[in-house]
């Protein structure tokens, strides 16, 4: 079995209100692949995110994650395999310090002290925050609070890391960081995001949703140049791949 593989079958979504959000969706990511998933406000994007480890369970069809279902008896194993990075940090930041922030999944392995120490130092000089320690997170910018949310993940050593719109908020020099941040990492990385000029940066791979349902699948060159498909999606290309055309 691969860890690193990730996939939804025939997923499908109603939220309490009615409101349908996934659409017999299917997909498949595997190892190393960089894939961002794109499409207007109220497409299925976040929500397909929240599958993806378990923190919305299939009301129809399945994920799996190399062999492994995603239910509510599986969530804890899928938790230390696919690291999910919200789209507001403080979602997950919220120990007094960075240190207890990034330690805290750790711990709840059951990992020893020395080995969650050197999960957390190994973290936060991945992503360039270990001078970050002893900080308290409200004190930190929007890109700092983004690294060490992405230190808190990578503490609990997963296969596959899922963000959802990690750019948002950012300043310029902030998104340039993550930017080479995220192309520096091995991982298997799903990608939510609105920044598509980002896209064609770190992702190989675009899926491109509409209505809950997966409307196309490809290299990002492509899926840019698909005029109407761009039209029908409530999509616009990417400031540089226009620029590059004319």
């Amino acid at each position: 079995m691969s860890h690193h593989l990730l996939e939804a079958r025939g997923l499908s979504y109603v939220y309490p209100d009615g409101t349908p959000a996934l659409r017999d969706v299917t997909c498949r990511f595997t190892h190393g692949e960089s894939v961002a998933i794109i499409g207007a406000n109220g497409a299925g994007k976040s929500t397909l995110l929240l599958h993806l480890n378990g923190l919305l369970l299939p009301q129809s069809g399945e994920v799996r994650v190399g062999d492994l279902p995603v239910t509510a008896a599986t969530r804890a194993q899928i938790h230390r395999t696919v690291g999910f990075v919200f789209q507001d940090p403080d979602d997950q930041l919220f120990m007094p310090t960075v240190q207890e922030d990034v330690a805290f999944g750790p711990l709840n392995m059951g990992l020893t002290v020395a080995e969650v120490q050197e999960r957390v130092r190994a973290a936060l000089e991945s992503v360039g925050a270990a001078h970050l320690a002893a900080r308290a997170p409200y004190r930190l910018s929007g890109g700092e609070k983004r690294a060490v949310a992405i230190a808190g993940v990578l503490a609990m050593s997963p296969s596959i890391l899922v963000l959802d719109e990690p750019t948002s908020g950012l300043d310029p020099s902030a998104r340039r960081h993550l930017i080479t941040l995220l192309r520096s990492f091995a991982h298997t990385k799903v990608i939510a995001t609105h920044d598509l000029d980002f896209v064609l940066e770190v992702c190989s791979r675009v899926v491109v949703m509409h209505q809950g349902g997966v409307q196309a699948d490809g290299p990002p060159t492509a899926i840019f140049a698909d005029e109407a498909l761009l039209r029908r999606c409530h999509l616009e290309a990417p400031l540089s791949a226009t620029r590059s055309a004319r």
